[in-house]
């Protein structure tokens, strides 16, 4: 009787189970479905095979625009264009509930962990990209009345060929009180500023910032890429997060390669996981290219007020290389402005010798 009490208990938690739970996937294939499964792609509208959209240079494509309530369960896209560093000069959107300022605002490739402007294959639970170009989410992300998803062309060339489904759940409830929005945000330093003090760094002053935030929420991850300015190690700086206006960290690291769930500069080997990973390493020397991901999905950090999650750039931020990363959250609206997005050429990625 235990046993079948169990086993009921665990179907009725799995039957409520959101998109990402991967513990309750199969538990819960039994059990009926209250949401009705919907796409938005760009599939050919004449019946044909010409299943894509064309870009022009300063246009805006929409990938999605439906009313709520719903959650967007899957992002799916492939690019073919000329251009090189597409991958930086297309910029993804994403707007919750009629906002004026998009919740989620990041070139396209950075989104998905390619912050250096090239294609490189990896798999976590979150994010992955498959063989070939093939860019995917599955972070949820849930709207109550509306959402919209564009990507903009920032480049010279016509983008000749955009693919994309955007797989989401119509629903036919509203969502539960005290649902929280996604957010991602870009940032960058290129290069970031080298701090010639004393060695020691308790307030975090000169970190490289992923993400500020206010509001509440919880922060869910960080992809981020490195282009070395100079020879040597560039990763032992600590991850400082503040919650709730603190002035000292009240989580606080041990080292770059620590927090990303490696060890010993990565030991020169890519690998990737569902949770960490660097799928690109290279060599400790000037021009070297970095790749590294960390998800919370175990345990989000939490804020109730305001959060500041950053990173040193070396030890206590003494290095002058090339930062860019994007943060992923979930919080309440309205959520804080986000810093302006820099412009296409400050985002190339353009090595700086000894962080000039």
């Amino acid at each position: 009787m235990r046993k079948l009490a169990f086993a009921v208990t665990f179907l009725a938690l799995a039957a409520s189970a959101p998109a990402q739970d991967l513990s309750g996937w199969l538990a819960s294939l039994p059990q009926a479905k209250d949401y009705i499964q919907k796409r938005s792609s760009s599939y050919d509208r004449t019946g044909g095979n010409e299943d894509y959209r064309q870009v022009a240079p300063g246009e805006s494509l929409t990938l999605l625009d439906t009313a709520g309530p719903g959650v967007v369960t899957h992002v799916w896209v492939t690019i073919a264009s000329p251009e090189r560093f597409h991958l930086k000069k297309l910029v993804l959107r994403m707007y919750w509930d009629d906002e004026p300022t998009p919740s989620v605002e990041a070139p396209i490739g950075d989104f998905f962990g390619l912050g250096l402007g090239d294609y490189f294959l990896y798999q976590s639970i979150p994010l992955a990209v498959g063989a070939d170009n093939a860019l995917n989410s599955f972070l949820p992300m849930p709207f109550q009345k509306h959402a919209r998803i564009t990507v903009t062309n920032q480049g010279r060339d016509r983008v000749g060929a955009f693919y994309f489904n955007i797989d989401y759940r119509s629903l036919s409830q509203p969502l539960p009180e005290g649902t929280l929005y996604f957010h991602a945000q870009y940032r960058q330093c290129a290069p970031c500023t080298a701090n010639q003090s004393s060695g020691k760094n308790l307030t975090g002053e000169n970190n490289y910032v992923w993400m500020e935030a206010t509001g509440r929420g919880h922060f869910a991850g960080v992809t981020m890429s490195v282009l070395e300015n100079a020879d040597g190690w560039w990763g032992e700086g600590d991850d400082m997060f503040f919650v709730d206006g603190e002035k000292l960290a009240s989580i606080n690291g041990t080292g770059t390669e620590d927090y990303f769930l490696g060890a010993w500069d990565f030991g020169g080997k890519p690998f990737a996981y569902g949770l960490f990973g660097a799928p690109q390493v290279g060599p400790e020397r000037q021009g070297s290219r970095w790749s590294v991901y960390r998800f919370h999905l175990d345990s989000p950090v939490t804020f109730t007020k305001s959060l500041r999650a950053t990173i040193e750039h070396g030890t206590a931020d003494d290095r002058a290389d090339n930062y860019y990363s994007v943060a992923y959250w979930y919080q309440t609206e309205p959520h804080g402005s986000f810093p302006p997005l820099p412009p296409v050429e400050d985002r190339l990625p353009r090595l700086h010798p000894a962080g000039e």
